[in-house]
């Protein structure tokens, strides 16, 4: 029978595709649904007020898996019976949680290979949740399923993602497993048919515990005819169907220790024949050939040599035990002769405690009526001492207060000798700080002539500063002046300098005229060659030109404006 941890695996996948929100809690409604689709392929009845029930202290809000799994248990996996198709509840697990994982990817595998691989997943996990798969048990796999698509196994590429692996983390889960054989990491080139057929095999052999399957022809018991069949061998049996979809089971051989296996020659027109022999009946196969015919062979001798075995370790086991449980019947005879001892004992134990208890007793009182006397007597001790400690208290209140008298006596003198150190040194203080004052008051009176000197000559500074700052407004006023009349001058400069430009046109006018005149009398006249190349200066020729000493007046004028200027910089 499945166990339990293996059932719940696939019931986690359910509970998490149904946490929509990820908070690790489903609504109640949801969990009635799959309540009733685990019991309808447990096929336990079910029972729809046992939810209501469990959870009537809490009515508002989704469940959690903590709060859902007392419930699973009691009421679902508790009741289950061993005739349940384990297949089919992986089925309604996978339809809930695949979608919601692998529906957007591009796998190159199909879903029902998805589903497989999925399947394998959850043998291999261990059984923590979140579940997750290790290194081992990966690299375990992979070299399941090459070596069942005949490819050989690629240490370097593993150990590169490996690497790549251990960066991250050291696990995968389901979904990580499917795209990384979907997606053809380790089976890139291989054909997707033959992909098929690996994953396939390494289901059968780890999921459904098949060792070993496909078409065989069988012979008939009733008509003797020969007909084709799927057989599956697994660890204690051989089953065989009309098909390899297991739709319809037609028998199941069991092979126990009473079963065995020969090799039959060719007859009837059929080779590779061998023969399956039990206790009721037998069974003729006919294989494909004869390494079929041997593999299948070997297969069903060494099944038997494991079953054989496993009896064998099983009947050395019930001996164990039954020698154990001898040894526990010897050693329970030993523990109640012990405990028939240890009661004689302690019966003996309980008379010499009566003893020793009387003893003590005769000794109590002897001990009683000696310290009745010892009393007596350390209560005239007491007394007496009472009434030594009284004197000596007396004499110890005397002594305390002229101890007394003696400290209140030398702390009066010395406060009053404390008293006297004082009155000297404020004396002294009262004399310094005399000295002190006069001598600040000296000092104070220096700084106060000081003072006046410097307000006097302050004041004499001011009255200087005063008429300089007078003198420069003074000679401010008058520079502003000069700048007026140097701008003025700058202006009729500038109106002299607009008449000169007019007259200078209208000169140049008359030469371009001129000019014109003597090109046209060119034969007539003698053109004037270009002159040397100095500067060009005003003459008195033409009836616009300025006379010498117009020249002159108007050089005088300008140098003086502009020293003018320069004074009044």
């Amino acid at each position: 029978m499945i166990s339990r941890d293996e059932i719940l695996k696939p019931i986690w996948y359910a509970f998490t595709a149904l946490d929509v929100d990820r908070n690790g809690k489903v609504s109640k409604s949801q969990l009635k649904v799959l309540s009733y689709n685990l019991c309808t392929i447990l096929r336990i009845p079910h029972n729809t007020s046992a939810l209501e029930e469990h959870f009537k202290d809490d009515d508002e809000g989704p469940v959690s898996t903590q709060g859902y799994m007392p419930y699973l248990n009691m009421c679902i996996l508790n009741k289950i019976q061993a005739n349940f198709d384990f297949n089919e509840l992986n089925k309604m697990c996978w339809t809930l949680s695949a979608p919601k994982h692998i529906s957007g990817k591009h796998l190159l595998i199909s879903g029902a290979e998805a589903f497989k691989v999925w399947c394998i997943f959850n043998y291999l996990s261990e059984d923590k949740y979140p579940l997750q798969i290790v290194i081992e048990e990966l690299e375990y796999f992979l070299r399941k399923l090459l070596a069942a698509m005949g490819c050989s196994w690629n240490e370097d590429r593993f150990e590169d993602y490996k690497m790549q692996l251990s960066a991250k983390k050291k696990h995968l889960n389901a979904w990580e497993l499917i795209e990384l054989i979907g997606m053809g990491h380790f089976t890139k080139g291989i054909n997707p048919q033959t992909l098929s057929m690996g994953i396939n095999e390494v289901y059968q052999e780890l999921v459904m515990d098949v060792i070993k399957q496909g078409y065989m022809m069988k012979k008939g018991h009733k008509r003797k005819n020969w007909t084709e069949r799927w057989f599956e061998l697994h660890l204690n049996y051989m089953s065989y169907y009309v098909s390899e979809d297991l739709l319809e089971q037609k028998g199941c051989i069991s092979l126990d220790r009473n079963c065995c296996v020969e090799s039959l020659p060719d007859k009837d027109g059929k080779k590779n024949l061998f023969i399956i022999k039990c206790v009721e009946k037998s069974f003729e196969i006919s294989a494909s050939d004869k390494k079929t015919k041997q593999e299948w062979i070997q297969g069903i001798k060494h099944l038997r040599g494991v079953a054989l075995r496993l009896k064998a370790e099983k009947e050395a086991m019930e001996n164990r035990m039954r020698q154990l449980q001898l040894a526990n019947e010897s050693k329970q005879a030993q523990l109640e002769a012990m405990t028939k001892k240890l009661q004689e004992a302690s019966v003996r134990g309980d008379l010499e405690e009566q003893r020793r208890l009387q003893t003590q007793i005769e000794l109590l009182d002897q001990y009683r009526r000696d310290l009745e006397q010892e009393k007596m007597a350390r209560m005239q001790m007491e007394e007496q001492v009472v009434e030594k400690a009284n004197e000596v208290e007396q004499y110890w209140q005397r002594m305390q207060e002229l101890e007394e008298m003696y400290r209140q006596l030398k702390k009066a003198l010395d406060d009053e000798r404390q008293a006297k150190e004082d009155e000297e040194a404020l004396s002294k203080l009262q004399a310094r700080l005399l000295q002190e004052e006069a001598s600040k008051r000296l000092e104070l009176e220096q700084i106060h002539l000081q003072q006046q000197e410097i307000l006097t000559q302050s004041q004499k500074e001011k009255q200087e500063l005063e008429r300089e700052r007078a003198e420069k407004e003074r000679a401010l006023q008058a520079a502003q002046e000069q700048l007026e009349i140097l701008r003025r001058q700058r202006e009729g400069a500038q109106e002299e300098y607009e008449v000169v430009t007019k007259k200078l046109e209208r000169a140049t006018n008359k030469t371009k005229t001129w000019k014109h005149k003597v090109f046209n009398h060119e034969g007539l006249l003698q053109i004037i060659q270009p002159g040397n190349k100095c500067p060009t200066r005003m003459t008195n020729w033409g009836p616009a030109a300025f006379t010498e000493t117009e020249l002159d007046e108007m050089e005088r004028i300008w140098q003086e404006n502009k020293n003018r200027s320069h004074d009044g910089q």
